[in-house]
């Protein structure tokens, strides 16, 4: 054990400064709020992502924290800017960006506690084996560009195979949004972070489900995540009026979407392919009430633990858009891929998160995440650990989505207990792939 461990042994155990914490979240909530609905809307790389990104480094920087943007609009967040690449990284964060009426804690809450726990990092002096890093990771939920996880893709290299000028779900290109939020398409390379140079990284996250509210348990240790597939569809047909145009012969875009929505349906529910399958995300063009769709262009959302299973899904709903395509003669085209694939959290980093847990005496259980995270991502970066805290009533992207500020606090502490192990740990002898 080092000195400087044993030296931190005898002294009183470091803890974040749960008003600080509580106050940016609070702070944080009112950028992009509807004061009708009470629901958040930070669409990446829209108006009201760009305020919250300057919030976080304006609180950041106060804290005497050094902040950067990279290619693909990431928010990194170091004690110093020497620091970088001195040691491998300790990365913690999610995203800051929200649904469309969404909640105030998915990814908020996981990116302030970062920052919570690298200031108290910064506070204390120690000087770790691992770089403490937060991140507020660009557009993770795709709600305006339909590419989520954007900037943990960038960050693990795996944005290779994009249309080289991706568009908004409206047609409008990413480029401008990005180059106003700091990033630059034409450099993206740059954001992607060497293999070796992530010894680990830590995700906290409220559940979004129902489980540790049921149990009792203060403290989720993920053991996995789900897969996702996400297929943009656009749906071809012909416009006309709705008055005069017969039946018979119609080539409505509209209705051929709807046989997809039931299709989707159908694959979950009926058949139970894969876990869930959701059509979230409809644009019906040209959208008036008496005229016919001519096109729409939509998203199908696949998901399973099982990566087999998901591929299977897949292959079953691309054989019944041809169907449906025959039966309306419409044109359908899958226009955009997302793919995240199952994974798995580090066996390693879970022991950690639950010897956090028991020495704070905060009841615990294992579980898988129904929801991807970015942690998805770096996983091929990084071994990878999530922590949750009960969501209340078990929802999410809602604005209703709520979790106790007790358990707010707990969830930070303990990745801060967890995050002063896995930094104080040589990472040549740490196993946290296992």
């Amino acid at each position: 054990m080092s000195d400087q461990v044993l030296e931190r042994a005898a002294q009183p155990a470091l803890d974040i400064d749960p008003a600080r914490l509580l106050r940016r979240i609070a702070e944080l909530a009112r950028i992009g709020a509807d004061t009708t609905t009470g629901g958040i809307t930070r669409e990446g790389f829209g108006a009201a992502d760009r305020t919250a990104r300057a919030y976080l480094m304006d609180e950041a920087r106060a804290a005497g924290l050094t902040t950067a943007v990279d290619a693909a609009g990431n928010v990194v967040i170091r004690r110093a800017a020497a620091e970088a690449g001195e040691r491998p990284a300790l990365m913690m964060g999610s995203h800051l960006d929200t649904v469309v009426n969404g909640g105030r804690l998915d990814g908020a809450y996981g990116v302030l506690a970062a920052l919570e726990v690298l200031q108290t990092f910064a506070a204390s002096g120690l000087e770790p084996h691992c770089e403490p890093v937060a991140v507020a990771f660009a557009n993770e939920e795709g709600a305006l560009f339909p590419q989520p996880f954007w900037g943990s893709m960038a960050i693990a290299g795996r944005l290779a195979g994009l249309p080289r000028e991706p568009r908004d779900h409206h047609g409008r290109p990413l480029r401008e949004a990005l180059r106003r939020a700091g990033g630059d398409l034409d450099a993206l390379g740059t954001a992607c972070w060497p293999h070796g140079s992530v010894a680990a990284y830590l995700e906290l996250h409220v559940e979004q489900g129902p489980v540790l509210e049921r149990s009792g348990s203060r403290i989720g240790v993920v053991s996995a995540i789900t897969g996702r597939t996400v297929l943009t569809l656009e749906v071809r047909g012909a416009a006309g009026h709705s008055g005069t145009s017969p039946m018979a012969g119609r080539r409505d875009a509209l209705a051929a979407a709807a046989r997809i929505v039931l299709a989707a349906e159908h694959l979950a529910a009926e058949r139970r392919l894969c876990r869930v399958a959701t059509v979230g995300h409809i644009d019906t063009r040209p959208n008036t009430p008496n005229t016919i769709a001519g096109t729409v262009r939509m998203t199908v959302d696949l998901r399973d633990t099982d990566l087999w299973r998901l591929a299977g899904a897949e292959e079953v709903l691309r054989r019944m858009l041809r169907t449906i395509e025959n039966s309306t003669g419409t044109e359908i085209e899958v226009v955009a891929e997302t793919r995240s694939d199952p994974v798995s959290t580090s066996r390693c980093l879970r022991t950690a998160i639950e010897d956090s847990a028991d020495a704070l005496d905060l009841p615990h259980e294992v579980l898988p995440s129904g929801a991807g995270h970015d942690a998805q991502m770096i996983a091929d970066l990084a071994p990878i650990g999530m922590i949750f805290v009960p969501s209340l009533g078990g929802i999410s992207h809602v604005p209703q989505e709520d979790t106790s500020d007790e358990d707010l606090v707990a969830g930070a502490r303990v990745l801060l207990r967890t995050a002063l192990h896995v930094a104080d740990t040589d990472p040549a002898d740490a196993g946290y792939r296992a």
